[in-house]
């Protein structure tokens, strides 16, 4: 077992509670003297207290209840999972892929899509493995981490081949690649929108059909680009996105609350190598690194424990006996009072 937040066993004592409560007399007494006791001296009445346990089984349901509370509010974890081998989903049913995990002897382990952060995952949700789990990790590619993995469990990287995690050379030729859709608002003049309009027409041409620019005339979530070519005006406060063309006296790159700002005289560019020289500065400053590849390799468990997992959620089990216990301890005390 694995508890994700250990400082709720220090309310354990609290069990001394029932005990305490169950160790009490509770029966009241009445005293009548005896018509010949009057005859005899007058002695001092002495009182002995003996423990005794009172209604057992009560007291034992409670104190389980208590136990189950503090074990669901400490987050309890019982890992479970056994063997696992993470596969990309485009090489599960590849000969490739059986290979590797007949090779592996992990032929009876359970099989998981590849997430997509990998080693981020992995250490956040190992917790739910036992402590003689092994990974085998089924990829066609990899990014090399900025540190080294430290997992609690020991796991094994196998890249594929170039040729078993590519597509067919036909089949990749008969297929058209399909074009990333960019976001762009366009704010101008109605005589100057035509020309924003086929200015990133000339865009598309340029990015041979890999990049489709759609044009609107508010921004979303999904913009990254807004064109505020309305000078004397100021766009919208709720307005934003991660760049900006504005038109202004100088050119210059300001950074704004509502975006990276760059600015011209001039807008749209009607000179053809002042469009090119603005589309390339714009594709390298929005450009996505690719990350460097991670070559096969095998990883030994470089931790005792898993990390501790404070967003974890104790199972279901554990609240549906904390419901079962607290409806049987009402029950009983019911019986009790009848």
């Amino acid at each position: 077992m694995t508890s994700m937040q250990p400082f709720w066993w220090l309310a354990l004592p609290v069990l001394l509670l029932p005990v305490w409560w169950h160790m009490r007399k509770r029966e009241r007494t009445r005293t009548d003297i005896l018509a010949t006791a009057r005859f005899l001296p007058a002695a001092a009445p002495q009182q002995q207290r003996v423990l005794r346990w009172s209604d057992v089984l009560l007291l034992l349901v409670r104190m389980a209840l208590l136990v189950v509370l503090i074990a669901w509010l400490a987050v309890l974890v019982m890992p479970w999972k056994g063997d696992t081998v993470f596969i990309d989903p485009s090489l599960e049913s590849s000969p490739w892929a059986a290979q590797q995990v007949q090779s592996a002897g992990m032929g009876g382990a359970a099989r998981e899509p590849l997430p997509a952060d990998l080693w981020n995952w992995l250490a956040r949700n190992e917790h739910e493995w036992r402590p003689d789990a092994r990974f085998l990790i089924l990829a066609s590619r990899a990014a090399m981490p900025a540190l080294p993995p430290r997992l609690a469990h020991a796991a094994e990287l196998r890249l594929a081949p170039s040729a078993t995690a590519a597509q067919p050379p036909v089949a990749a030729a008969a297929t058209p690649a399909t074009p990333r859709k960019r976001h762009i608002v366009v704010s101008a003049p109605a005589e100057r929108l035509p020309r924003w309009q086929a200015l990133f027409a000339a865009f598309s041409t340029a990015a041979d059909g890999v990049n489709l620019y759609v044009l609107s005339d508010s921004p979303t979530t999904d913009t990254e680009l807004i064109v505020w070519d309305l000078p004397g005006n100021e766009p919208p406060t709720s307005w934003k996105a991660p760049l900006w063309w504005r038109t202004a006296a100088t050119n210059g790159e300001t950074q704004t609350p509502q975006g990276l700002a760059w600015t011209a005289p001039q807008w749209p560019l009607q000179d053809v190598e002042a469009a090119r020289a603005l589309y390339e500065r714009w594709q390298a400053a929005t450009a996505q690194m690719s990350p460097y590849p991670m070559p096969a390799h095998s990883l030994k468990a470089g931790r005792k424990d898993p990390l501790a997992a404070p967003l974890a959620r104790s199972p279901e089990w554990l609240a549906l006996a904390l419901l079962a216990l607290f409806a049987i301890e009402r029950m009983l005390t019911h019986a009790r009072r009848r």
